[in-house]
């Protein structure tokens, strides 16, 4: 049985994006439906996310969603990645600017109950799926979002940057919600060195160790985010959970885009990662690319 997959993404600015597309495409459990793009220059992330797929010889669907957030200044205009496409083989022909909201909007309702859709960049996308289709988020199987810091009071960077979006998602009353924030995501990181040492050998990982020298210019490690949100999907075991209540902070200009998490609410839809097991997440990650 392969669980049906969405993946908004935000690929080109943390390297962690491209990492867990790699991670998506080698999952023998994943049928990777499409890909959505989110946030400044969503066409050149959708040629960093070809290029990845394309490395194997996969064409799934990928489309260039909203770059600018719902009210809020854009802070994250540029795929800085995407300086490196020009050493691998991508598509340049995408759908239009728009497009992305109904294909999203079309896959989940050709498959009612059976798609997971897996955020792992700001959630313009979703929010505008949600508003423009009531109905969807009942339609799902499930919303695994990385985002939120739920046991510390600080920002989350896809949470905040677009916070009103980040409201309404999390208002919308999926059936099963889950968030994997940084409270056990920075839990699993790997230094450059050893990042190259084990990503080299993995020819679907090679264009992700390129795309990776770009953030290594300024950065001496990987922290795991995005991958491990997809991990948890396949392995329920690597993060424990607990359900609750999560509200985003969209109003108080000084505090936008907080994640304000009650346990234990009865009925509540969301729940929120509160542990990791930082080694059976890389024995996990790396067992997919062997062979």
């Amino acid at each position: 049985m392969t669980i049906k997959i969405l993946l908004d993404t935000d690929i080109g600015s943390d390297i962690d994006d491209a990492v867990c597309l790699a991670y998506l495409l080698a999952q023998p459990g994943c049928d990777l439906l499409g890909i959505t793009t989110v946030t400044g220059q969503a066409r050149e992330r959708a040629m960093l996310a070809s290029a990845i797929c394309r490395v194997v010889g996969r064409e799934v669907p990928i489309y260039p969603g909203a770059e600018h957030p719902l009210l809020v200044e854009q802070r994250q205009k540029v795929a800085a990645q995407a300086a490196a496409l020009g050493r691998w083989d991508y598509a340049t022909d995408f759908p239009a600017a728009g497009e992305a909201i109904q294909f999203m909007r079309r896959t989940i309702r050709a498959h009612p109950g059976e798609v997971t859709l897996l955020t792992i960049g700001p959630l313009t996308n979703v929010a505008l799926l949600f508003a423009t289709d009531p109905e969807i988020p009942a339609l799902l199987k499930a919303l695994v979002t990385m985002g939120g810091y739920f046991f510390k009071p600080a920002p989350e960077w896809n949470i905040m940057l677009d916070p009103h979006a980040s409201a309404i998602v999390y208002r919308a009353g999926v059936p099963e919600h889950r968030s994997i924030g940084l409270d056990v995501t920075t839990q699993v990181q790997m230094p450059a060195d050893a990042v190259r040492e084990r990503f080299a050998p993995h020819k679907l990982l090679r264009p992700v160790l390129d795309f990776a020298e770009v953030w290594f210019r300024e950065r001496p490690q990987i922290t795991f985010h995005d991958p491990l949100a997809a991990a948890t999907i396949f392995d329920d075991q690597i993060c424990a959970f607990e359900r609750g209540r999560v509200e985003i902070e969209w109003e108080d200009k000084e505090a936008l885009g907080l994640t304000r998490w009650e346990a234990g609410q009865p009925g509540a839809g969301h729940e929120v990662a509160v542990a990791v097991q930082p080694g059976r997440f890389f024995a996990h990650f790396f067992s997919v690319f062997q062979g």
